[in-house]
């Protein structure tokens, strides 16, 4: 059964108060994205990797790889309007029959564990996306105010979201909706159920000047 990872880095760094992407901030003398391939790279290096760019950002890509003398072997797929028509956009290029992962390209500490995981499960149940804990108070916001929620009946959503290439395909073939904030929600929308998997709390998004000073650190512990 054929691999495929499809990492998605269309991010603009405005929250990260810079000019360039995130994706391409350094984090260890090494931009983001590299080490976010890297991972699944070690997970199988067979694994059919594809990243998906906006267009006006594939040459400064390919700049940096050989900059970095980055020589992972990857496709490269335009980014769309949204991410969901970056994804789609992405599809295009996945083999089948297969499992294919989305993950977002700033999630650099993705465990090889919680990748096992998230495509063993897909294997058997053909949606399997990683959660964690909700370890802060939660309070939902109503009309009169707000309220206190049970935290237990909550998860936090993580990436990858691992799923059967002929599933995925066909939840994107639906007409696009805000109502759909990850892959997930896409392949709900078929009526199909999702299997939750452990996450890892280390795998952060890198968004802010914070999380890079995070992900610094986290990388210093691993080295």
């Amino acid at each position: 059964m054929i691999r495929t990872a499809l990492i998605v880095a269309g991010g603009k760094g405005l929250r990260m108060g810079s000019e360039l992407p995130k994706q391409f901030l350094l984090m260890a003398a090494k931009p983001v994205l590299m080490h976010t391939l890297e991972a699944f790279h070690r997970y199988d290096e067979a694994m059919q990797l594809i990243v998906v760019l906006p267009r006006e950002q594939q040459s400064y890509w390919k700049q940096l790889c050989s900059d970095y003398h980055f020589t992972l072997n990857h496709l490269i797929a335009d980014g769309g309007e949204t991410r969901f028509h970056s994804v789609q956009n992405g599809l295009m290029l996945v083999q089948e029959p297969g499992l294919v992962a989305v993950h977002d390209g700033v999630r650099p500490f993705v465990s090889q564990e919680v990748i096992a995981r998230c495509y063993e499960a897909a294997e058997t149940q053909l949606a399997a996306i990683p959660v964690i804990d909700v370890f802060e108070t939660v309070r939902h916001l109503t009309p009169q105010g707000s309220e206190t929620v049970n935290r237990d009946d909550y998860k936090l959503v993580q990436t990858p979201q691992v799923f059967e290439v002929g599933l995925l395909k066909n939840a994107y073939s639906q007409a696009y909706s805000t109502h759909f904030t990850d892959d997930a929600s896409v392949v709900e929308a078929l009526g199909v159920s999702i299997t939750l998997v452990e996450g890892n709390r280390e795998n952060i998004k890198i968004t802010t000047p914070f999380d890079l000073k995070v992900g610094s650190a986290l990388l210093a512990c691993l080295i």
